[in-house]
């Protein structure tokens, strides 16, 4: 009897641990900007992004995941159906660094080390911090180029929403698919709004001030998985 619950015992310590691996991982994509300055596009990514995955795969529904994400968001307003953003031809140019933590969700039961084929879709929600460029544009009439005014660098809240769907070809490393958004607590990723010690100067300030900015990421995910295997344990 004291053998069997010692098994036991063993058996639910194993479980526990095998519902708790890790993967660590690689982004690999482009991003784009929402505001008041480019394209009606919403997913349309024009610059490189680079990223860094962790995910601590609680159980085969839900994994804790955290990562690093870096990026350059670009937009111009030459290629553009809405004339007065063409005729004055602003553009954004923000060096975007973040850092994001939340929940992973797999919409159907996703094990890691199955030696057979499986994939599921799934959604991310949690929070970001992010650092960007400040600055505020002057315009220097109609045949001139404006001049873009930099005063140096913020943080600021992000919400990300990510829609993906993953799969593992084996056990030793999962691929993925993505496209995320992030609703951004400021309007000043484009120089429209800017904030801090320029914020009540309403000559520099364009566009809708009562929208905030999104940008977006979209690409691939290659991560690696670590971790003890499970135990199976015989009743």
């Amino acid at each position: 009897m004291f053998t069997k619950s010692i098994l036991f015992f063993l058996c639910v310590i194993s479980t526990s641990a095998y519902s708790q691996f890790h993967e660590l991982g690689l982004f690999l994509g482009g991003s784009n900007y929402i505001g008041d300055i480019g394209t009606d596009r919403y997913i349309d990514p024009n610059s490189p992004a680079l990223g860094l995955v962790y995910k601590w795969n609680v159980t085969d529904r839900y994994s804790l995941r955290g990562g690093f994400t870096f990026t350059k968001l670009t937009e111009t307003e030459y290629n553009n159906s809405d004339l007065n953003r063409f005729r004055r031809s602003y553009k954004v140019d923000n060096n975007i660094q973040e850092a994001t933590v939340g929940i992973e969700f797999n919409f159907k039961e996703f094990n890691l080390h199955d030696a057979d084929f499986n994939f599921t879709p799934y959604l991310f929600y949690g929070l970001s911090y992010f650092r960007y460029d400040q600055y505020y544009i002057l315009p220097n009439g109609q045949f001139n180029p404006p001049t873009y005014i930099n005063y140096g660098k913020d943080e600021k809240i992000a919400i990300p929403f990510i829609l993906g769907l993953k799969l593992n070809p084996n056990p030793l490393f999962i691929l993925g698919f993505e496209v995320g958004a992030r609703y951004a607590f400021t309007d000043n990723l484009d120089g429209s709004n800017p904030e801090n010690q320029f914020a009540n100067e309403l000559d520099y300030k364009f566009g809708n001030i009562a929208n905030n900015d999104w940008y977006i990421f979209m690409g691939f995910t290659i991560s690696f998985t670590f971790g003890d295997l499970p135990c199976y344990c015989k009743e």
